[in-house]
């Protein structure tokens, strides 16, 4: 268990008015958490909070029973166990793609991990190339597999795909799924696009004003508060004839939609379908 609870004062990016975060909030090992709310409402600021990069003005951070921040303790950024990937890749420019990887490991820890990141990333045939004749999707897995040189209890991603175009930020958001998975990550990503959110987050934080407006499983807080059309692809898991309802997973998260009968029978099992919410409503295609 996770449990971030922290009040820091800060300023607005908007208008530079200062105003109080004050959240408090706790996730399970294996959570995909998406912290989602507009500009300036202190989404940065609390991963940052949680990296040890900024320091709350009181509250308490406690990652599996071991204390990260409080007023007694404060563990410097460099020894908390967490991957941090910013939206600008922070990479080194003159270093090659292995030699940045090379560059996070830890005094003594085995190189395997280099090898095994290159492939999960398919960055093998890259692995000598710089950094600067890379493509903004290609310097965003390598900062992806420098963040988990280190084997992190928690990655922390700061709206890494806003700068990539369409293509690149589908791929990318697969990487994301691929190492969640992999390597049974606490992931936490800041981001503004729901379709990313719904597709990769099992949970959602939305703040406003520096203050949680809602917290909850993705489908129960993202499905109902739906203003704009928003469209998935979703697979057909099971159908359930008494009720004409058919359950649809929609990457981590399933979802339950009753049908007309006409629907319900020419939709199978197995079938990739297209959905799309908007205004509290379901259409399927």
């Amino acid at each position: 268990m996770m449990k971030f609870n922290f009040k820091k004062s800060i300023a607005s990016s908007s208008n530079q008015t200062p105003f109080n975060l004050d959240v408090d909030f706790t996730i399970e090992q294996g959570d995909f958490l998406a912290i989602y709310g507009k500009s300036g409402s202190g989404k940065t600021t609390i991963l940052r909070l949680i990296s040890g990069l900024e320091t709350a003005d009181s509250g308490e951070i406690m990652i599996d029973n071991a204390i990260w921040y409080n007023t007694l303790t404060n563990i410097k950024p460099q020894d908390r166990p967490l991957g941090f990937v910013f939206q600008d890749f922070s990479l080194f420019p003159n270093m090659s793609v292995i030699q940045n990887l090379e560059f996070a490991l830890n005094k003594n820890q085995s190189d395997s991990i280099i090898n095994e990141l290159l492939q999960i990333f398919d960055l093998e045939n890259l692995k000598h190339n710089s950094i600067q004749s890379l493509s903004g999707g290609q310097k965003q897995k390598v900062a992806l597999a420098r963040a988990l040189v280190q084997k992190p209890s928690i990655l922390l991603l700061d709206e890494p795909l806003s700068a990539l175009d369409d293509d690149n930020r589908f791929k990318l958001q697969d990487y994301f799924l691929k190492i969640h998975q992999q390597f049974n990550l606490t992931i936490i990503l800041v981001t503004h696009n729901k379709p990313e959110i719904f597709k990769l987050a099992n949970k959602i934080l939305e703040l406003e004003n520096g203050k949680i407006k809602q917290f909850g499983l993705t489908k129960d807080v993202l499905l109902s508060n739906q203003s704009k059309a928003v469209q998935f692809l979703g697979t057909v898991l099971n159908k359930v004839d008494s009720k004409f309802e058919i359950q649809i997973q929609i990457n981590s998260n399933v979802i339950t939609q009753s049908l007309s009968k006409h629907q319900f029978d020419a939709i199978q099992i197995g079938e990739t379908i297209e959905i799309t919410f908007e205004d509290f409503k379901t259409s399927i295609r």
